[in-house]
């Protein structure tokens, strides 16, 4: 939809997943993402953590069951979605304003741990489009000596 406010957070897995089914048989997967920003102090010379904001997700159907299989507290995760805002009436009668996110992308944040990626298949695996294949070609077997595991050099590899 037009208008809608799409935003993307990386940040920290609060709890683990909880999912869910509606009376209808959808699944949805919850969970809240905790991300903080880290701020320069001049005064002190050094990194601190700013104010934490902490998020609800809401991942629905085969994203969500993905989402609950793959993904556990503390895990560090990029989330794409759509903030949706929700105002609801509390046990005491107080109307309560909400902001959530309602998830279309997530996946782990690879930049201090590693994952390995599997395939979904079934009726709803690929959602009516086309997969793209999940592990890389193999390389030559020249490029894999050229291109040292341990990372990239100072030097250019010609």
């Amino acid at each position: 939809m037009s208008g809608e406010t799409v935003i993307t957070v990386v940040g920290n897995l609060v709890d683990d997943p909880e999912l869910r089914y509606t009376p209808s048989g959808a699944a949805v997967a919850a969970f809240r993402v905790a991300s903080t920003p880290r701020v320069f102090d001049k005064q002190a010379n050094e990194w601190k953590d700013g104010d934490s904001l902490f998020l609800t997700c809401s991942a629905w159907r085969t994203l969500g069951e993905n989402v609950a299989a793959s993904l556990a507290r503390g895990s560090r995760v990029i989330v794409q979605g759509r903030l949706k805002q929700r105002s609801y009436e509390d046990r005491e009668g107080v109307k309560r304003t909400v902001v959530e996110l309602d998830v279309e992308e997530v996946g782990p944040s690879l930049l201090r741990a590693t994952a390995t990626v599997t395939k979904t298949t079934g009726q709803n695996g690929s959602n009516g489009q086309q997969q793209r294949p999940t592990q890389r070609p193999q390389q030559p077997q020249y490029a894999q000596q050229q291109y040292p595991a341990q990372g990239y050099g100072d030097e250019p590899p010609y």
